[in-house]
This record gives C-alpha cells, sequence and structure tokens, in this order.
C-alpha cells in the first residue's frame, strides 16, 4: 500500500469511526461505497485474471467516500486533498540556504581571502560536530527516534492542519482525529523526508559559499592574509594543515609551508595575489567535508523515505479493516487472547468476552480464554499459542486495588513479552452484580478513575467493560481497543 492510498484509507476510518450517529456518512453511503468497490475489485481481478485484492477494495471504497463528501461539504476539500507542508520546504529550505551560504563571506573583507575566515571555518566545524553526534545518536539505545519534535512533524505530514467552519461536529471530529492518527502513523516517513531536506540545505549553505568564493574571485583581485591576538603562525600553520589535509590528500593543489603562512600575517594590508591558492582550498574542504557527506545522507534518507512510500506500514489486522474485507471475502477470523489476572470467569462472563469479541473483530471473532494467573504469579510466555492471534488483553477486575508490584508487574511483562502489544480491560460487573447503583455510583467512579491513572502509568491504556452487561460500555467497534505497544 503506497502512502497516498494510506492516507485515504486512514482519512475515512477516522471519519467513520468519529460519525457514530451515522450523521455525516449514513448506513446506506457506507453500504453503497462497500458494495461499489467490492465490486470494481472483482472487475479489476477479472481483467488481469488475479484474486481480488483487500487494497484495490480499500482504495475504491475510500475514493467513492471521500468524493461523496466533497460534492456535499465543498469546504473540506484542501482537507481532504491536503500533503502537508513537505512539499515545499523540501524546496524552499535548500534554495534559501544557498542564497544564505553565497552572502555569507560578505561579512569579511570582499576583497580579502582570510586565512582563518570565521564563516567557512565554522561551516566546516558545524558538519564536523553535526556526524559525531549523529553517530553518537544511533549507537545509543533511546525510546525516541528523532530531534524532530511532534508539532514540526504534524506540520511536515498534514500542513498547519486547520479545520473547516461551519460542519457537522461529527466531520470536525473526524478530521481532528485522522490529523492525530496520520501524523503518528507517518512519523518515520516525515522523520526521513525532514532529514532528507535538513542535510540538503546544510550541502546547499556550503555550496552557495563556495560559489561565493569563486564569483566574486571573477571580479576582484583576491589578497591572502591572516592576523590572531592569540595564535602565532607555527599554531595557524597547524590548524590550517589539519583543516586542509583532505583536500591536499585528495586533489593536486599547492600546499604551504611555515614560511608561507608568516609572510601572510596581517599588518595592516593583506597581501597582494595569492588568494586563488586559499580559494581553491578552502573550496575543496568544504566538498570534501561539507556538500560530499551531506548529499550521501540526504540520498540514504531519500531511498528510506522513498521505501515507506511505496509500502507504507498501515496494520490491516486493525478490527476496522477486518470488518471491512469481510465485505470483499478475505476475512480470516480474528482471535481476541484474554489473560485474566486474579480473576476467574463464569459462563456468563465468558459469554460477555465473547459479545465483546464479536463487537471488535466481527461476527466470526473467537475468544482464547487462558487460565488465570494467580495473584502474584508471572505470565506464561504467550509465543506458544501466538498463532492467528489478533489482540491479546490481560483483564483484570474493578474490584481490586492495582498495585505496582504484582498488577504492574504483570503489564510490565506482557508489554515486553506481546509482539505485538496488549490491551487492558477491567472488568466492573464484580462490583455493580450485588450492589444498588446508587450505593455503587461514586465507588464506581472513584476505582475507575484509579485504574485509569495506574494503567497510564505503566504505559496502557484501561478499557471498562461489564461482562454481565456487554452492551453498557459500546466500544467504538471502527477503532478497537486501544493496543499499548513494547516499551
Amino acid at each position: 500500500m503506497n502512502e497516498q492510498l494510506a492516507r485515504d484509507v486512514v482519512l475515512v476510518r477516522a471519519i467513520e469511526s468519529s460519525d457514530t450517529q451515522y450523521a455525516v456518512l449514513s448506513e446506506d453511503d457506507r453500504m453503497y461505497a462497500s458494495r461499489s468497490a467490492r465490486e470494481l475489485a472483482q472487475w479489476q481481478a477479472a481483467d488481469s485474471k488475479s484474486d481480488v485484492t483487500f487494497e484495490h477494495f480499500l482504495q475504491q471504497r475510500s475514493e467513492q467516500i471521500l468524493k461523496r463528501l466533497a460534492e456535499r461539504t465543498p469546504v473540506i476539500k484542501p482537507v481532504l486533498k491536503g500533503t502537508g507542508a513537505g512539499s515545499w520546504i523540501a524546496i524552499g529550505l535548500p534554495l534559501l540556504a544557498l542564497v544564505l551560504g553565497a552572502t555569507l563571506d560578505r561579512i569579511a573583507d570582499p576583497h580579502r581571502v582570510d586565512l582563518l575566515s570565521a564563516p567557512l571555518l565554522g561551516i566546516v566545524g558545524w558538519n564536523l560536530i553535526v556526524y559525531v553526534c549523529i553517530l553518537v545518536w544511533a549507537l545509543i539505545p533511546h525510546r525516541n527516534t528523532g530531534w524532530a519534535g511532534a508539532g514540526m512533524l504534524r506540520r511536515f505530514s498534514v500542513g498547519r492542519a486547520q479545520l473547516p467552519r461551519k460542519v457537522p461536529a461529527a466531520l470536525t471530529a473526524g478530521l481532528a482525529r485522522f490529523i492525530g492518527e496520520w501524523t503518528e502513523l507517518s512519523t518515520k516517513l516525515s522523520r526521513a523526508r525532514l532529514a532528507r531536506t535538513v542535510h540538503l540545505a546544510a550541502a546547499a549553505f556550503a555550496l552557495g559559499a563556495i560559489v561565493s568564493l569563486y564569483a566574486r574571485g571573477l571580479t576582484s583581485q583576491y589578497g591572502a592574509g591572516w592576523e590572531s591576538t592569540f595564535l602565532g603562525a607555527q599554531q595557524v600553520h597547524q590548524v590550517l594543515s589539519i583543516v586542509f589535509a583532505p583536500a591536499l590528500f585528495i586533489f593536486p593543489l599547492q600546499g604551504f609551508t611555515l614560511a608561507d603562512v608568516e609572510a601572510l600575517r596581517y599588518t595592516g594590508a593583506a597581501v597582494a595575489g595569492g588568494g586563488a591558492r586559499w580559494v581553491h582550498l578552502y573550496a575543496a574542504t568544504l566538498l570534501l567535508l561539507v556538500v560530499l557527506p551531506r548529499c550521501l545522507l540526504a540520498f540514504a534518507y531519500q531511498l528510506r523515505a522513498a521505501s515507506l512510500r511505496r509500502n507504507f506500514p498501515l496494520d490491516l489486522e486493525q478490527p476496522y479493516f477486518r470488518k471491512l474485507s469481510g465485505q470483499v471475502g478475505t476475512a480470516v477470523p480474528g482471535v481476541l487472547r484474554v489473560l485474566p489476572y486474579s480473576y476467574t470467569l463464569d459462563e456468563a462472563r465468558d459469554r460477555g468476552l465473547a459479545a465483546i469479541a464479536i463487537a471488535l473483530l466481527g461476527e466470526q471473532a473467537r475468544v482464547m480464554l487462558r487460565p488465570s494467573l494467580a495473584y502474584g504469579e508471572d505470565p506464561v510466555d504467550l509465543g506458544a499459542d501466538a498463532s492467528g492471534v489478533t489482540v491479546t488483553a490481560v483483564l483484570f477486575s474493578l474490584a481490586a486495588t492495582p498495585e505496582k508490584e504484582n498488577h504492574g508487574a504483570v503489564l510490565d511483562q506482557l508489554r515486553r513479552a506481546a509482539p505485538r502489544g496488549i490491551a487492558v480491560l477491567v472488568d466492573e460487573s464484580s462490583m455493580t452484580e450485588r450492589s444498588s447503583q446508587s450505593a455503587v455510583d461514586g465507588r464506581l467512579a472513584e476505582r475507575t478513575a484509579l485504574w485509569r491513572q495506574f494503567c497510564h502509568f505503566h504505559g496502557c491504556s484501561a478499557t471498562m467493560v461489564n461482562l454481565l452487561e456487554p452492551a453498557k460500555y459500546p466500544f467504538d467497534a471502527d477503532a478497537g481497543l486501544t493496543v499499548s505497544e513494547a516499551p
């Protein structure tokens, strides 16, 4: 699935999931879009003499729905077709850097090549520091995978994200939901594009300085010289020998001696002539240490971005997509694996779990109920029966008081053990079964808040359920359970 198709599919999912009352897209609209998409997918499969693909079904269905939304609410067309700020930043930032680089050396004497040019040495030094930081960042394990913040990534992927006014509340909620989901899903792609752009801008900045040096040399006679309060000729010679070593090693350029450096010491006027040698040295050094490495890094990130653009990582095993796959005949029955903790389920609660699985994963879904973990017991290996599992959920009783040493330890271990993450179900039925509603309301709200806070502390989101009354908490079936990924 490519990036554009993934974006359209995520946008449609966000709108459908937010429009629970069918105010924006009626049930007939959705059924018509699915029926039309199924027929188009079947026709294409027949033409190509291949099987019906779920991706083509999603493409046709999203096109049908977005076209209908654009016809009904023209004001949202820019949002539906938006591509974010990445396209113009990718072009504008390197061009701006090229112009700034071309004007950088104007700070110094335009008729003199300063051997200790602060702007030119600054470009080289800064880029060397960046290379070291990149290397250290790659070697040190960390959770954050980049330097760009959430706001920058959102602007890069979805633009300024201004929601249109005077549209149905459900549509506004769906668009806002899409902005958050797409920003998160496209993080890797946005980081790759942003890194590519930054590296190209750095290369363009150095290239601008090189162009400016040679362009001014065509109309001006460069003199050469240097001055320093604290450095003598020997120290300057050592510094320049280190800086220009790569250029002298690669290119057949004229070198320099300590006597040459001493003769160029600034005493009131630059030495006439002799500037061409130093222009060539600085240009070659910038080319080798800045332009070429930055271009190679930009090329590497471009390859990564192109790969992600062609094969966008969208998980089609989520409940929303599993339900749609049933409409095109490619559905695989979903499995909800449940691990109760210090909680034994009776027959009625078993039926409640089955109803929840159907609401989440479709009519063919089934429950894989693992034996209850005793209080203080460590989880068993989850890999033994992982085949075919769609969602893994740990089940707690709301009546229990969450403890870091027991419940928290189980959550942490399960998050590490489950490759696709876990969901957390907290059942309130044990608290409400034997008490009147008026007597339990206060305790229920207090305990619910406690469990939500506890799960959030351990990197999870608690989903409240009532296994004796599954319909009490209707699931957002399109979004499914909140699954916490492994730390």
